[in-house]
């Protein structure tokens, strides 16, 4: 359970690299704005503070992999607490989405399926 763990993990940090280009690279593009449900007017006002919030998203998709890298490295300990940081991190910020905001809940599912599944593996695969 552990490697589908971190496959998860991984899977869950393209996820969040895809995030990070739409907020940060992307946010005015047409696709950009249809993904997130914005007029260019508010993609425009918005800008940067989506630049910022694609960074913390690409962050946690490094703490992931760093993490999936150390453990491959045989750096056991590590490497696990790296991935579960990261992808714990991924899924309390889609739970707050969840609670905090109705109208992104599909949003926050989907953010936060992988990370869970990820960490639920990952449990089942220490225990």
């Amino acid at each position: 359970m552990l490697i589908a763990g971190l496959v998860l993990a991984a899977l869950a940090a393209f996820l969040h690299i895809f995030i990070f280009y739409l907020e940060s690279v992307a946010w005015t593009t047409e696709r950009a704005r249809a993904t997130f449900g914005n007029s260019l007017d508010e993609a425009q006002a918005t800008k940067q503070m989506a630049f910022n919030q694609g960074f913390y998203n690409l962050f946690l998709a490094l703490l992931a992999f760093g993490g999936i890298v150390a453990f491959a490295a045989g750096a056991g300990v590590v490497g696990l607490t790296l991935v579960f940081a990261g992808v714990g991190s991924m899924l309390a910020a889609a739970l707050v989405l969840l609670i905090s905001s109705p109208s992104h809940r599909g949003a926050a599912i989907k953010q936060g399926t992988l990370p869970l599944l990820a960490v639920l593996s990952l449990v089942i695969g220490l225990l």
